[in-house]
């Protein structure tokens, strides 16, 4: 039977607790993490959310009735320990912060008895994720998930005090807002007082944090809980937390000036990391062109090289098909690879497929300086030699080619470098390489054969490409950036546009005639007639940041209650249907899907 905390207070948290404190009398509470009856002493460790304490019962000290109590201990009983703290008698555990000391009880109270897990609370648990995760509560003890939680919070307050110190105000948006055509699919959400209506819940607070500005608080930010419904991956959820800011009056040196200090401060707290500012920036084009990816990993090499000029009037069809097509021949080095199997270059080439690619080209450098490889018979002796310098190759080497249109080859090498980097262990999680990216394109062609905005349709263009808007729009470059970590994009943001006239031809190019872009924008568009300051902003994933810091595979391993791919919680069982009065009341009909 449960016992009450009536006249106990807990002293110390488990770790709380040191050889200073020998010779104390303390009261530490939490859940048997084992228990281990010897005979005439019992051997207990307790576990809170600081770590582990060792907790001794021998009947001489603490008597029968409570040895017997004590006897009866199971793994996740929650149980308060009135003891001594005692320099250890046995050998010293060098793997706890407790290892030296311990507890010898004198009461023992039972506060709460618990049924056999379904797994165990264990760091580093090899139980299936799924079931875990339908037992969250139960995953969240164990202690490296407790810890991830821990510095998740640390960020948060850290993050405050510094965008405080900075002249920042915190101030919270709408979550229940209108919803816009632009970016993932909404979360709707029926209005019972207006039938027919529905709210959406915020993707990001980017409009009302630009009305914040045209009201003149300067800097703002928030901790922002935002939702798109969109597939889900290891670094993504259906909800999610930003870091959300905006400045006024500043241009784009400023705000990246700010958020490098931002990230010295937490990198330095948290990790013990010397951030060396200014940070690293290459441009949109630049990171295509050498990494094949708009969020370059940049803890190993293998950088993209054309060989468009090298190869151009060589015997190798497919390079010359491609070329005249208007596209390209790029490559990359796997130093030191020549000897990989057949068979492995095979599942390369099937992989490289998966992204776009035809096929893949590749040769290997012999060491006597002679090549092999899938085309090296269509090419001659020198025009092979001319694309291994081109290539930076010695005898050792392997190199992968593709040839295609621009879009498909950056995709294809930039995923054909990352897997080779997984395969020869490049991705060290203890290195942290931070890259801006820059002047992204304004605009992108959608599958839908029209423009869309490469950000959001309130980016600022930069003022020197402004004059090709009409006769060449793809050539336009955004003042928007992203801050990247290890090959992840943190974050992003940009210069806004504050002038009326940029921004209603932005609307036409995206398609918006005057009356449509007053329906979906009508109250931001109105409020900057009335004066409007030079504005920008940027966003961080606060979970991706975490995730990055603690060295986690996933998000869902730094968010307390996370969703599954498929966007269900196995804990909660949502989503799941409503009564049909609550239905009726919102005026929604759910109709079943007529069977295949």
């Amino acid at each position: 039977m449960a016992e009450s905390m009536k006249g106990l207070h807990r002293s110390h948290r488990c770790t709380e607790i040191s050889r200073e404190n020998v010779g104390q009398t303390v009261t530490v509470m939490g859940w048997v993490q084992k228990s281990r009856n010897k005979g005439g002493i019992i051997f207990t460790d307790l576990r809170d959310r600081s770590g582990l304490l060792q907790l001794i019962f021998e009947e001489c000290d603490c008597g029968t009735e409570v040895f017997e109590k004590a006897a009866a201990l199971r793994s996740e009983f929650v149980i308060a320990v009135e003891g001594v703290v005692t320099a250890r008698q046995g050998a010293v555990n060098e793997n706890l912060k407790t290892g030296d000391i311990e507890v010898r009880a004198k009461s023992l109270r039972i506060l709460s008895e618990a049924a056999t897990p379904p797994f165990p609370i264990e760091e580093n648990s090899r139980t299936k994720e799924e079931l875990r995760l339908k037992y969250r509560y139960l995953d969240l003890r164990r202690p490296d998930l407790q810890r991830n939680l821990t510095i998740r919070s640390r960020v948060a307050t850290l993050t405050r005090a510094f965008l405080a110190e900075e002249g920042f105000l915190e101030i919270e948006t709408p979550t229940l807002i209108k919803s816009t055509p632009e970016g993932a699919r909404d979360y709707l959400v029926p209005s019972r007082v207006h039938p027919g209506s529905f709210y959406a819940l915020p993707q990001s607070p980017q409009l009302f944090k630009q009305l914040l500005m045209c009201s003149g608080y300067d800097r703002y930010f928030q901790l922002a809980r935002c939702y798109r419904d969109e597939d889900l991956r290891a670094d993504r959820q259906p909800e999610f937390t930003q870091i959300d800011m905006e400045l006024s009056f500043v241009d784009v040196e400023d705000v990246l000036a700010v958020n490098e200090r931002l990230l010295q401060k937490l990198f330095k707290e948290i990790c013990g990391l010397e951030l060396q500012l200014p940070l690293l920036r290459l441009t949109w084009q630049e990171a295509m062109d050498r990494f094949g990816s708009d969020k370059p990993d940049m803890r190993f090499g293998m950088e993209l090289k054309d060989v468009s000029n090298v190869v151009k009037d060589c015997g190798f069809a497919v390079f010359q098909n491609a070329l005249a097509a208007g596209g390209t021949v790029r490559g990359i080095n796997a130093v030191g690879q020549a000897g990989m199997p057949r068979k492995k270059i095979d599942a390369l080439v099937e992989y490289a497929k998966g992204f776009g690619a035809k096929g893949l080209a590749y040769m290997a450098i012999q060491a006597d300086g002679s090549f092999k490889g899938s085309f090296a018979k269509f090419m001659q002796p020198e025009e092979l030699a001319a694309l291994a310098e081109a290539m930076e190759g010695k005898p050792g080497d392997l190199l992968f080619f593709a040839a295609d249109k621009h879009t498909v080859v950056w995709d294809v090498l930039g995923n054909l470098r990352l897997e080779l980097a997984r395969q020869l262990d490049l991705l060290k999680k203890d290195a942290f390489c931070f890259l801006w990216v820059t002047e992204f394109p304004l605009l992108e062609y959608s599958e839908e054969g029209r423009f869309m905005a490469k950000h959001h349709p309130f980016t600022m263009p930069m003022e020197e490409d402004w004059h090709l808007i009409d006769s060449d729009p793809k050539a336009v470059r955004a003042k928007a950036y992203d801050i990247v970590l290890n090959g992840t994009e943190l974050g992003g943001g940009s210069v806004r546009i504050h002038q009326a006239d940029i921004q209603e031809k932005m609307l036409k190019v995206l398609g918006f005639t005057k009356e449509s872009a007053h329906e979906q924008f009508g109250f931001l568009l109105d409020a900057f007639c009335y004066g409007v300051p030079p504005h920008a902003g940027l966003a961080y994933g606060l979970d991706r940041v975490v995730m990055l810091m603690v060295g986690a595979d996933s998000i869902r391993d730094v968010i307390a209650f996370p969703k599954v791919k498929d966007a269900s919680c196995l804990m909660c069982e949502a989503p799941a249907g409503v009564d049909e009065k609550q239905l009726v009341e919102l005026g929604i009909e759910v109709k079943e899907e007529p069977e295949a």
